[in-house]
């Protein structure tokens, strides 16, 4: 499964007077209330812009609401307008508790509520607000309709199926309340090609519900599970409530597993056929890297380094990380400088790169004794990056050196004239700036450093 990080949550700060409706990469004890995980934030994002048209509430942030004139949000009707009081607090929390009506699944009662508001303003003459109320009835009504009633029951269930090619496995969550689906959501899982059923469905689903906002009561799943009175009793200790995991063996629920893992099954075609489309366009470029590199073979994975800070203030340190020449978003990693006073961007790289392979040293030892550690940090690199010049690689080869790591090729990449500094080189590698390889080192610097400085004005946002 994709690390945690990769998730995207819906975030709902209910306790505060105009609740601002964004996405969240993790789960906080903050009064908030979350809808999540989803792998795709393309289909969360689809699904916000489709509620926002039917119950609309604001999305910007706080700095940019304080400011207290409305946006064009309000001109096209998808935000009330909160920061210039257009609607009360009282009626802006009766919405933001309509939206979480709406992701639950519970469009009957919000359909009852819209019913109970539009026809108490139609009873005080209040035919602007019951007109309102009317359209976002008959919208959300057509949405109802089109969420086929899969089950008599009126349980929550989730259904799972994953389907598998070679080393790739892909399951698919379908999302059931109150007998309806309501949605589904894919997740592509490491590693996992050549494990039993028992042992993929009782891996996904120990990592995926520790992380899920909502358990449901019945999860139905293809086949057998490593541990069932186990991993229900966990699932029942995290719901409150009692929880079943159902194999049905036919009938409707089992016809819908079928479909499900179809649904998988093609959704692990498509990743496939856009692997191969990648690999046909990041193979030349690898290649040529490392012939520029004098690389032995093409790096499958590249970790790049920046540090970022003002005058020592706020210093953060950053690692990217691409496999087979993409991004791996979900091995990112921020380090916070701890232990460097002062502006000294030297010692700032040698402390996240001591730190790093600290963490990969520990990982493997964890990974020797079979315990999972964080996955990133388990990685080992086959090329390292290093935004800066000659001092920076210095530093780098320094650390490398003395945790043993001085095996792993290790590069400078200064920004000012794009020259790649090499250990042992007093002159730097000449490469035209349009090649393949060039390409590729710019295009990893270039994320290291928007990575490092966007946390770094985030750490300083929140100082302020």
């Amino acid at each position: 499964l994709k690390d945690d990080k990769n998730y995207l949550y819906l975030k709902l700060p209910i306790t505060e007077e105009y609740p601002r409706v964004h996405y969240s990469r993790r789960v906080q004890k903050d009064g908030a209330q979350y809808f999540g995980p989803y792998t795709s934030a393309q289909s969360l994002r689809g699904t916000v812009k489709s509620i926002r048209q039917l119950l609309p509430f604001r999305t910007c942030s706080d700095e940019i609401f304080k400011q207290g004139k409305v946006c064009l949000d309000f001109h096209i009707k998808r935000c009330p307008g909160p920061c210039e009081k257009r609607i009360s607090p009282e009626d802006y929390k009766a919405r933001i508790h309509e939206v979480a009506l709406f992701m639950e699944g519970r469009s009957d009662v919000l359909v009852h509520e819209l019913k109970d508001r539009m026809e108490s303003s139609a009873g005080r003459l209040d035919f602007e607000n019951a007109a309102r109320y009317r359209d976002q009835l008959q919208s959300i009504e057509k949405i109802a309709d089109r969420q086929k009633v899969l089950t008599r029951g009126r349980d929550d269930e989730d259904l799972i199926a994953y389907a598998r090619t070679g080393e790739q496995v892909f399951v698919e969550v379908a999302y059931v309340r109150q007998g309806k689906m309501v949605g589904h959501d894919g997740h592509a899982l490491d590693g996992a090609g050549d494990a039993a059923e028992a042992e993929i469905l009782r891996g996904f689903l120990l990592q995926y519900y520790a992380s899920a906002t909502h358990i449901p009561r019945v999860v139905i799943v293809p086949g057998a599970v490593e541990e069932p009175n186990l991993l229900t009793g966990w699932l029942a200790e995290r719901r409150g409530g009692p929880v079943t995991i159902e194999v049905p063996q036919r009938g409707r629920k089992r016809a819908l597993v079928t479909q499900l893992a179809e649904t998988a099954k093609q959704e692990l075609e498509q990743l496939r056929i856009q692997a191969d489309y990648d690999r046909s366009r990041t193979e030349p470029m690898l290649a040529a890297l490392a012939e520029a590199l004098g690389l032995e073979a093409p790096p499958k994975r590249i970790e790049c380094y920046d540090i970022s800070n003002i005058q020592g203030d706020s210093a953060v340190g950053a690692m990217v990380v691409f496999e087979d020449g993409r991004p791996r978003n979900d091995h990112y990693r921020h380090f916070k400088i701890k232990f460097v006073p002062g502006p000294n961007d030297f010692a700032m790289l040698q402390e996240v790169l001591r730190r790093r392979l600290e963490r990969l040293e520990s990982a493997q030892r964890r990974e020797d004794a079979d315990v999972v550690g964080d996955r990133s940090f388990t990685s080992r690199p086959d090329l390292i990056l290093i935004d800066g010049g000659k001092g920076q690689l210095s530093a780098a080869l320094e650390v490398l050196e003395s945790a043993g790591y001085a095996d792993i090729p290790t590069f400078a990449l200064a920004k000012e004239h794009e020259e790649i500094f090499a250990p042992g080189r007093s002159e730097p590698i000449v490469q035209e700036r349009n090649s393949p390889g060039m390409f590729l080192v710019q295009r990893i610097r270039d994320e290291a450093h928007r990575f490092a400085i966007t946390h770094h004005r985030k750490v300083r946002a929140r100082k302020a």
